[in-house]
């Protein structure tokens, strides 16, 4: 597959394909977008809320959300915000996520069937990282939207100028309702 998408992306940049796509790093909306990497959301997400490339700084990972207040989410916005004039944030939560619901101890039973020695398990939990919680999903979507919105909310680093607000999406069709 890797093959295929660089025969593509050598055809794509010869023929100036990047073109259209072409704009400034700083997002002409003022807008930051957390979401899920769920692939339905790829190209529905920004065609459901009117975005084009240049409109929104979009930060997708599994489930959208705040896993630590100090790792790569909360990072990402603020250099949004800092750097690239971000004055708003969406967070974006989505019908039929696949995080709903997940258990941690499946997936780091998983992790073992993978191969990944038990050894190498133990010394991640004994530095501190309860993996089982760190693997787990949440058990709704909606209020999972709505603890990230809270924790962006009252972050000591987050600047209280930005307006935060946190959204549920249909998958299927992009309909979108406001929830907090």
């Amino acid at each position: 597959m890797i093959e295929e998408i660089l025969a593509y992306n050598r055809k794509f940049v010869e023929e100036g394909g990047y073109e259209p796509y072409q704009t400034s790093k700083y997002p002409e909306k003022k807008l930051a977008v957390l979401t899920c990497m769920d692939t339905r959301l790829t190209a529905l997400l920004p065609a459901a809320l009117g975005l084009k490339n240049g409109d929104a700084k979009i930060i997708k990972n599994a489930g959208g959300v705040i896993t630590h207040p100090y790792g790569s989410v909360v990072r990402s916005l603020l250099v949004a915000i800092l750097e690239l004039g971000v004055e708003e944030i969406m967070v974006i939560g989505h019908t039929d996520c696949g995080v709903q619901g997940m258990d941690g101890g499946e997936m780091l039973q998983k992790l073992v069937k993978r191969g990944i020695p038990k050894e190498h398990i133990d010394i991640v939990e004994g530095s501190g990282i309860p993996l089982q919680e760190w693997l787990g999903g949440f058990e709704s979507a909606e209020e999972s939207v709505k603890m990230t919105v809270q924790t962006l909310k009252k972050h000591t680093l987050i600047p209280k100028d930005v307006r935060i607000f946190g959204f549920m999406m249909d998958s299927a069709t992009g309909e979108l309702k406001n929830i907090c």
